[in-house]
């Protein structure tokens, strides 16, 4: 699984130059001065750094005395706790032959660095920087082994990297492993991350098929702890087309996906990116009467989670709409106060600006120390001046 170099202990197979590095604060050390010890040096969690730091200056003879040195036994060098950061350096700073030599040491063994703690951040650093004839030919090794990367807390971040920097006919395997998959790959840790970078980084082509599949599992997913954000990915980075897909799937559902855990992440971003011709639906559906005498934005300023949902809401609109809310609320002011979920709207809506505007007429009223949660809590009267004109809620909108 890789070596664990030498750690900041004492040890008997340290050779007497190391262990005067280690000690001796008064001498000033130089590449040269260690020639003959650089795999151990590498191989130190103090040599190695002093080798990283000395590689970003250093004269290309030196940096080949280095390499020279650490070369043969290299792909050791590549999954060890110290020695792959100065391979990563070589990467970075080295010359280009020095480059193009390292990543022929990888060949045959990708899937392996893949897999291994340290390994995975080499192959990382060599798909940044080295030549794309050879990025084509180490990624080839993934294939027929791309979910296992996936699926793997250190594979995942190659898959990834692969995505963000090869061009896309190259990587177009990967993604063809992801069709028909999207579901279990989005509710999955390592899985959702991979997603996202292809949103993010591949071409319309490609990422169409990944896009109709979240889309059309758009209310499974935004339930998820996982599949939730690359819902929320879609409505920040997707095509104005996607986003409005994404909203038609939420529309009519606001009230139910506010109050739970993930969904209402979902809805946050739904009215941070929803055009103006989606918020008034969005915001009926807050403040409409269900039929009981109260509007979904009393029952969601007392939630855990609904709560903010409101808040992106006033953040967002502008005008009559945000009047609107702003009226409803004002009707729970007494009731809102006894609710700890509830304060935080008051104190978001007295940053705003709308303290005065927000006290019923005839002063606060309630019992301003009580925080009992069991009572009914709420002011049941019917909204004030209702909707303003032409606000619809979403049902309708959709429906007509």
């Amino acid at each position: 699984k890789g070596g664990h170099g030498h750690d900041a202990g004492g040890s008997s197979q340290r050779s007497s130059l190391l262990e005067e590095f280690r000690n001796n604060k008064s001498r000033k050390f130089e590449l040269k001065d260690i020639q003959g010890h650089a795999v151990e040096f590498s191989q130190d969690q103090h040599g190695s750094r002093f080798i990283q730091t000395k590689l970003e200056t250093a004269r290309d003879d030196e940096k080949q005395m280095v390499f020279d040195e650490i070369l043969p036994d290299v792909q050791k060098h590549m999954t060890d706790v110290f020695g792959n950061y100065v391979v990563q350096k070589f990467l970075e700073h080295g010359t280009t032959e020095q480059r193009r030599v390292l990543a022929d040491q990888m060949v045959g063994h990708v899937l392996m660095l893949s897999l291994q703690m340290y390994g995975c951040r080499v192959i990382q650093k060599a798909l940044e920087v080295i030549e794309p004839a050879q990025q084509s030919a180490l990624v080839r090794e993934l294939d027929g082994h791309v979910m296992r990367c996936v699926k793997d807390q250190n594979g995942n971040h190659v898959i990834q990297k692969c995505i963000e920097k090869i061009e896309a006919p190259v990587i177009q395997f990967i993604v063809d492993y992801f069709v028909g998959q999207v579901v279990p790959l989005a509710t999955h840790p390592y899985g959702c991350r991979v997603i996202q970078r292809i949103l993010e980084h591949c071409d319309e082509e490609q990422m169409t098929p990944v896009l109709n599949e979240i889309i059309t599992h758009t209310g499974e997913l935004v339930h998820d702890q996982y599949g939730n954000y690359v819902v929320q990915h879609v409505l920040e980075h997707g095509r104005k087309s996607d986003c409005k897909a994404v909203i038609s799937q939420i529309q009519g559902k606001v009230f139910q996906m506010s109050q739970h855990k993930f969904a209402s992440n979902v809805v946050e971003k739904v009215f941070q990116y929803a055009g103006q011709e989606d918020l008034p639906g969005l915001v009926a559906e807050l403040i409409t009467d269900n039929g009981t005498g109260l509007c979904p934005i009393h029952l969601m300023m007392r939630d855990q989670y609904g709560n903010y949902v409101v808040q992106k809401a006033l953040d967002v609109c502008k005008g009559p709409l945000l009047d609107a809310m702003v009226q409803c609320i004002r009707e729970q002011l007494p009731a809102l106060k006894k609710f700890t979920y509830g304060k935080h709207i008051l104190a978001y809506i007295e940053k705003m600006g709308y303290t005065s505007a927000l006290l019923p007429a005839n002063g606060p009223g309630g019992d301003q120390g009580s925080n009992d949660e069991d009572g009914d809590g709420v002011n049941s009267t019917s909204m004030g001046g209702g909707l303003p004109e032409g606000l619809v809620p979403t049902e309708v909108l959709t429906e007509s």
